[in-house]
C-alpha cells in the first residue's frame, strides 16, 4: 500500500511538470539602459529567407492579433505606453513552424520472469521483467511553433531584447484554448524583460 501511494505521487509530479517543460523559452538582452524609453510601437518583421510559407489552422491574421495583444499587455504592464506616431521602442514578432517527429521507446520490461526471485533452471535473481529483449517505438507528428519578439531602440535601429519561445502547437483548440495558450506563452517570455 505504502509504495502505490509513493507511484501514485511520482505520477501525479510528472504530469504536473510536463506543461511547464513542454514550453522552452529564452531570451538576451544587450547593455541598453530602458529608464528613459517610455512608449513602443509595432512594426512588420521581415520574413527571412527559407522561412517556410506553410500555413496551419494555428498560424492565422487571428493570432497575430492575439499575440499583439499579449505583447502590448505586458509592455503596459511594465509601464511603457504605445504610441504609432513617436515610439521609442519598435516591437515586431515573427512565427515559424516546423514538423516534430518525438519517437518514444519504453525501458525494456515487460512480460517475463517479474520481480523477485527465482529457483531452479530459471534462476535469475532479483529484478525486474525481462521481455526477451524486444523493443518496440512510437513516431509522433507534431507541429512545434516558435515565436521570436524583437524589441529595437526606434531612432537608431539598434537591438536591444529578443525573446523566444517554442511550444506544441494544437491546431484544434478552441479559439479560447489558444488566447489562453498566447498569453501563457507570452507572459513567460517577458518575464525577464529588463524593466
Amino acid at each position: 500500500m505504502h509504495i502505490r501511494r509513493i507511484l501514485i505521487g511520482l505520477s501525479a509530479a510528472v504530469l504536473l511538470a510536463a506543461p511547464a517543460a513542454a514550453q522552452k523559452v529564452s531570451y538576451d538582452s544587450g547593455n541598453a539602459n530602458f529608464a528613459n524609453l517610455k512608449t513602443f510601437a509595432f512594426k512588420n518583421s521581415p520574413v527571412e529567407a527559407g522561412t517556410p510559407n506553410t500555413t496551419t489552422t494555428y498560424d492565422s491574421p487571428l493570432l497575430a492579433e492575439r499575440t499583439q495583444a499579449a505583447i502590448a499587455a505586458q509592455l503596459e504592464a511594465r509601464g511603457l505606453r504605445r504610441d504609432d506616431v513617436h515610439p521609442d521602442l519598435y516591437v515586431s514578432m515573427r512565427r515559424t513552424y516546423k514538423t516534430d517527429y518525438p519517437v518514444y521507446a519504453p525501458p525494456n520490461w515487460g512480460m517475463g520472469y517479474g520481480w523477485g526471485w527465482g529457483w531452479g533452471p530459471y534462476y535469475t535473481g532479483w529484478g525486474p521483467w525481462n521481455n526477451g529483449g524486444e523493443t518496440w517505438m512510437s513516431v509522433n507528428e507534431r507541429t512545434m511553433g516558435t515565436l521570436i519578439v524583437d524589441v529595437q531602440n526606434a531612432a537608431t535601429g539598434q537591438l536591444l531584447w529578443r525573446g523566444q519561445a517554442e511550444k506544441h502547437v494544437h491546431e484544434d483548440a478552441k479559439p479560447e484554448k489558444r488566447i489562453e495558450r498566447v498569453n501563457e506563452e507570452v507572459g513567460k517570455m517577458f518575464d525577464k524583460f529588463p524593466r
